[in-house]
């Protein structure tokens, strides 16, 4: 039976989650989950790899919540899991928790999220009940472990969601934690947008004899995502942002910046042009964060300006437009962002905004995912002749590096000096007259003045040797004898 076949019925699940996907409006399955449910269904474990936007969170949701329902909790106690979902990120969590109680909303089973940025308390109130299915991000998991108020004894299904953005993430050390924390005898799920060498590794020492999928081939993008590229100087391109916007009437809008202040900086341009708009990154507190998303999903926020931490976990439906007003460092970066639209069978387009400095960035994405993205013009903009000038900006990371853009990211973090420590860089001409012989740099003047002290002569090998003698000679040689005190002590 081919993939156009199939049907959720035809999968063998409980009449409560049918009733679940008709009211979501679902009647085919994608081709990841006619492929993974049956597996996950069977008990063993799972290593999926699906282009982001493909479905794969109902993919092990609708498995994971039939299996429970049909197996009784052996020991059931309050905060004590029967499943655990590990995700990179709040955002992430959040809306896999929220398909675990849309597809689950005919059962009995009970699910919670758990991820840092947020007070703790209820957090801990919620598990003092039933907990089934718990959605976690992986420090705030090991916060709950370590005050004691989280029993992973009874985890029978494992999901690593997202893996390789956990690995790209540095998590590597909080899921080795958590994994001796968890009983040896369990199911394990590995879903992963792509696999990497480092995602075969890992699944090869977690995974027992596991089943494989992948519906397509590593790092390609969805065929019903228009790529489009527009070359402009960077500091026109929040003014022709504006201008396409408001020219095309866009309602929906996703932009990717690689700075947190980036993001903050674009979103004041775009509301003094009028656009409004709100930012989504790590610097910003999670009610913040929580409320920009909710706003930007219901239609009332038409702009989002976010950096690489909403890449991945934000399923918009039918998110019409993905903007990368720069282009990511890392070219699968690329891949992840534009995923955001094009889902679930949607079509969606996805613009990119480059600058001669990004052409190499360009060159590495076409290469990646063996294609020449068109490069477009608009005609109907026209540049405004006074542009206030920018800050400089901070140096590219060189190709393939991610940056370190917040507790958890790998990269190269720059070395910024300390208050008071910093000094002004010298110009080129300025170290070319600087002579690199000590004796002669005395002789220059400093800040307008000749040195006051010329720098005294090297001393040979022999005339330290002979400065090391006279110095110890001089020092006072100690007594080989204490001498006895002139005062007796009393008693």
């Amino acid at each position: 039976m081919s993939n156009n076949q199939i049907t959720f019925a035809s999968l063998s699940l409980a009449q409560p989650l049918m009733d679940a996907i008709a009211d979501a409006g679902y009647t085919t399955p994608t081709p990841v989950q006619a492929q993974a449910i049956p597996l996950v269904l069977a008990g063993g474990d799972l290593l999926a790899g699906a282009q982001t936007g493909t479905g794969k969170t109902a993919g092990f949701t609708l498995p994971i919540l039939q299996l429970l329902t049909a197996k009784p909790a052996a020991e059931p106690r309050p905060g004590r899991p029967r499943c655990l979902i590990l995700v990179p990120t709040r955002e992430l969590a959040a809306q896999v928790e929220e398909s675990v109680q849309t597809y689950g909303k005919y059962l009995t089973l009970k699910s919670m999220v758990m991820f840092g940025g947020v007070n703790i308390n209820p957090q801990m109130k919620a598990l003092r009940g039933q907990v089934d299915i718990l959605v976690a991000t992986p420090g705030r998991l090991l916060d709950h472990v370590g005050q004691k108020t989280l029993d992973l004894s009874g985890v029978e299904i494992l999901v690593l969601d997202e893996a390789d953005r956990m690995l790209d993430m540095g998590f590597i050390r909080d899921i080795k934690k958590i994994l001796a924390l968890l009983p040896k005898q369990r199911q394990t799920l590995l879903f992963s947008a792509t696999f990497s060498d480092e995602i075969k590794t890992l699944s090869d020492g977690l995974l027992h004899n596991p089943g494989y999928v992948e519906v397509a081939r590593r790092n390609s993008t969805v065929e019903l995502i228009t790529q489009s590229v527009h070359l402009v100087p960077q500091r026109l391109k929040s003014h022709l942002l504006a201008h396409l916007i408001k020219h095309n009437d866009w309602k929906q809008v996703l932009v990717f910046t690689r700075t947190k202040h980036g993001a903050n900086r674009l979103t004041e341009k775009l509301i003094a042009d009028g656009i409004p708009a709100a930012a989504i990154h790590g610097n910003k507190s999670q009610p913040a964060r929580t409320k920009a998303l909710a706003q930007f999903k219901d239609g009332s926020l038409p702009v989002l300006v976010a950096t690489d931490i909403a890449a991945r976990g934000l399923d918009i439906d039918q998110l019409p437009h993905v903007v990368n007003f720069e282009l990511p460092n890392v070219p699968e970066d690329y891949v992840h962002r534009i995923g955001r639209t094009g889902r679930a069978g949607s079509s969606g387009a996805a613009i990119s905004l480059v600058d001669k400095e990004e052409f190499q960035f360009l060159r590495d994405i076409e290469r990646l995912i063996k294609r020449e993205i068109p490069k477009e013009s608009v005609d109907s903009f026209v540049p405004p002749t006074h542009i206030a000038e920018e800050a400089p900006r901070p140096p590219r990371q060189a190709h393939g590096q991610r940056r370190n853009n917040g507790p958890h990211t790998t990269g190269n973090r720059q070395q910024v000096p300390r208050e008071g420590q910093g000094q002004k860089p010298r110009s080129a001409q300025q170290r070319e007259q600087r002579p690199r012989n000590p004796q002669q740099r005395d002789q220059q003047p400093r800040n307008g003045q000749y040195s006051a002290k010329p720098r005294p002569p090297q001393k040979t090998v022999e005339q330290q040797h002979l400065s090391e003698a006279a110095r110890h000679q001089a020092m006072p040689q100690p007594a080989l004898f204490s001498p006895k005190p002139s005062v007796r002590r009393v008693r």
